[in-house]
């Protein structure tokens, strides 16, 4: 039976935009934008967490967080994400997304609060309750707030630049700064768990997980508002021909490609793009858009800092997410992705080749300009299309734990930029900075793509060999016909999977190294 007979998925497959679709739109993407407030506001703080409790005054330098505290105060949220995607994850497949959206929201909200708290005054104490508070924030789970409030308070209690002042330069009142910024990462999470709560368990894991095709149908008919059947019956002998587990032999063949290609891709992505993200405050000084440490206070240099983030945010990352919004549809997620990892590899090895030509005070402009078009290709590109893909490509029963798994691969591809990449960053040192960009420009050149131009029919490609495939209109339908494979030749051999329907599928990914 296919899926499209099921009259509670045609009803949602066939709706027209409504205030429902709005809703879930906001609240996806008020998900998104806590997630990642809470693991970038760390970078518009980290330097000011060195003024306040690493301040050596026999150094004659600005404090500075060591390098390990440092990459484990901005990588502990990395490993608490991987883990809570792995877990979350599984449990949205078993326990339902409204449930475990709100678990993993709340515990965002608590930990963001606490993570501004501290058990005791010594570095030591502050750093180790930060790191606790923020792996458990990343477990559930930026510069514009960073920048307002550092400039209210640089207003008030400014001081002079450290080179004149050495001890007053770290103002008292920033002890407040970092812990307020961090703090607010709770409001978004609880204004998101308010209105989530509201809304009904999604109809496709009602009617296809749970077998409530009535409850389904009403909390559709509901938001939709329109009369929808119930269907028990087709529900039931749909999913009774529509059941095998994950990581079966089946799984494997219908979607192993599939998980093969959104992991290696997140993963390889997050390399780059968390480096980027997370070092921005090491190399912004080294472009010329922010002052010294030794010219300014510790708030003016977090205010600098943040500014920064944000003008990139909105002049490159921005732009480049209402891109995809408007081309999605009518370009397709191959040429999106394609052509944001090769332009971001562009780019980013000409920042890197041309690294000491570009860091000179007159081409800070240009520098600007290719770090942001590095963001906007990110965004009109790979960051865009590894969160689309995953909750395309497999069926609604395994879908939360495949996409966690993805996400949670693009983390570990995250943690190598934060404790690995991060190290050449942190001196400021011009030979080291070019070193990281040149190997994330490497960790992009190792990608190769493979789409046809249709939109009908995915590729998996790569090294020896090539295999073809018919990408599914709807994960959740097995109706499939199949045809054996055939040799192309030596190391190449091609396998067609075709559907009964001929309805125009999407393009579907997948990858080799």
């Amino acid at each position: 039976m296919a899926s499209n007979s099921i009259s509670v998925l045609n009803a949602l497959d066939n709706a027209k935009t409504q205030w429902y679709h709005v809703t879930a739109i906001v609240i996806a993407g008020m998900g998104f934008f806590t997630d990642a407030y809470d693991l970038f506001c760390i970078s518009t703080v980290s330097k000011l967490l060195g003024r306040l409790y690493y301040y050596k005054p026999w150094t004659g330098t600005p404090g500075k967080l060591p390098h390990s505290i440092n990459n484990l105060v901005i990588g502990v949220a990395l490993v608490g994400t991987l883990t809570g995607q792995l877990v979350f994850g599984y449990l949205g497949d078993k326990l339902g997304r409204k449930k475990v959206y709100g678990v993993t929201l709340i515990l965002m909200a608590l930990c963001a609060i606490c993570s501004g708290l501290s058990f005791g005054y010594s570095p030591k104490a502050v750093m180790g309750t930060l790191c606790f508070f923020r792996f458990w924030l990343g477990f559930g789970i930026g510069g514009l707030v960073s920048m307002i409030i550092s400039k209210v308070f640089l207003d008030y209690y400014g001081a002079q630049p450290f080179k004149e002042e050495h001890v007053l330069s770290t103002e008292p009142a920033a002890d407040y700064v970092w812990r307020i910024v961090l703090m607010l990462g709770a409001l978004p999470a609880l204004l998101t768990y308010y209105w989530r709560m509201k809304m009904p368990e999604t109809g496709r894991y009602t009617a296809l997980i749970e077998g409530n095709a009535k409850q389904a149908a009403s909390d559709m008919g509901r938001v939709l508002d329109i009369d929808i059947p119930a269907d028990q019956e087709k529900i039931t002998q749909f999913n009774s021909t529509n059941e095998y587990k994950l990581f079966s032999d089946e799984f494997f063949m219908r979607h192993g490609r599939h998980l093969v290609g959104t992991m290696t891709t997140w993963f390889l992505l997050d390399i780059a793009f968390y480096s980027q993200n997370l070092t921005q405050k090491d190399i912004f000084p080294t472009m010329g858009l922010t002052s010294k440490a030794e010219n300014v206070s510790a708030l003016r240099e977090m205010f600098e800092t943040s500014r920064a983030m944000f003008v990139v945010a909105l002049l490159g990352t921005f732009p480049g997410y209402w891109f995809t919004v408007a081309f999605i549809e009518k370009i397709g997620r191959f040429y999106i992705q394609l052509v944001g990892f090769f332009m971001m590899s562009i780019f980013m090895f000409i920042m890197g080749v041309q690294y000491n030509y570009l860091k000179n005070e007159n081409h800070k402009w240009t520098f600007a300009a290719l770090y942001g078009l590095t963001f906007f290709f990110a965004n009109f590109g790979p960051n865009s299309t590894t969160f689309v893909l995953p909750a395309e490509l497999f069926p609604t029963r395994v879908r939360s734990t495949c996409h966690a798994l993805s996400a949670a691969s693009g983390k570990a591809g995250a943690m190598i930029g934060a404790f690995g990449i991060q190290n050449y960053t942190q001196d400021g040192d011009v030979r080291k900075i070019k070193k990281a960009m040149i190997i994330s420009h490497h960790k992009h050149d190792r990608i190769f793509l493979h789409f046809p131009g249709d939109g009908n029919k995915g590729a998996f490609a790569g090294g020896d060999f090539r295999r073809r495939w018919w990408v599914q209109r709807d994960p959740d339908d097995r109706e499939k016909a199949r045809k054996p494979a055939r040799q192309l030749g030596r190391g190449f051999e091609e396998l067609w999977l075709v559907w009964k329907t001929t309805e125009e599928f999407p393009a579907g990914l997948s990858l080799g190294l």
